[in-house]
């Protein structure tokens, strides 16, 4: 399969082209900045403003697949609206190239609690990410709309930060819109074993058009 993963370089992106390599897959990293990232066998980088739709859709041209590892930027003070812009011209050029599988990497700010309220609404949701979390909520609302697209909305565990990196147990239990926790009441999965997650929905999909989330 050849899949095109933008943020490749990211926290979550890289680890997703680490695995999608480890299983034979051809890849494609889309990055801001090439000196963020070395030369990896079956991986081509390039270095693409995801607002600049013509060289985005001449990047993707005949991937198999789209992986959206997209962030804006924690520390940027235009968080909220930079990542809007930049989710939406993403999925605009993947639609304009005619790939038809899009998976996208959300937060898991939108998924729902015990009482149906979703965590980014939570009165001690973390403030310094609560931007960043709303955007992905609010964009996964709009991608809900597309029809045409065979997207994947991806909410990772609710403990997913570096401090869980590392680990890669290859295996996790999946849930749709609420959290999936564990005998300790924790919602946890390793950066790893997320990118196990969507390397499998890659190859054997189950979550057409659904929002789906993972962990131990």
């Amino acid at each position: 399969m050849r899949v095109v993963v933008i943020g490749a370089s990211g926290f979550v992106g890289s680890k997703i082209v680490d695995e999608l390599v480890d299983r034979g897959h051809s890849v494609k990293g889309i990055v801001r900045d090439l000196s963020k990232v070395s030369d990896k066998e079956h991986v081509e980088y390039e270095a693409i403003d995801v607002l600049k739709t013509d060289q985005l859709v001449n990047a993707i041209n005949a991937a198999d697949a789209v992986v959206s590892a997209y962030n804006a930027g924690w520390e940027n003070p235009n968080l909220y609206h930079d990542y809007l812009q930049g989710a939406q011209a993403i999925e605009k050029a993947v639609m304009l190239d005619g790939v038809k599988r899009f998976i996208v990497i959300g937060g898991a700010g939108s998924l729902f609690d015990q009482e149906n309220r979703q965590l980014v609404d939570a009165p001690d949701f973390p403030a310094q990410i609560k931007p960043g979390a709303l955007a992905v909520r609010d964009y996964f609302n709009l991608l809900k709309e597309n029809n045409t697209l065979n997207w994947t909305f991806f909410s990772p565990a609710i403990e997913m930060h570096p401090g869980t990196a590392g680990i890669r147990k290859g295996s996790y239990r999946t849930g749709l819109s609420h959290p999936v926790y564990d005998e300790n009441n924790r919602s946890i999965l390793s950066v790893e074993d997320v990118a196990v997650a969507i390397v499998d929905e890659l190859e054997e999909p189950k979550f057409i058009r659904k929002q789906f989330t993972a962990a131990y």
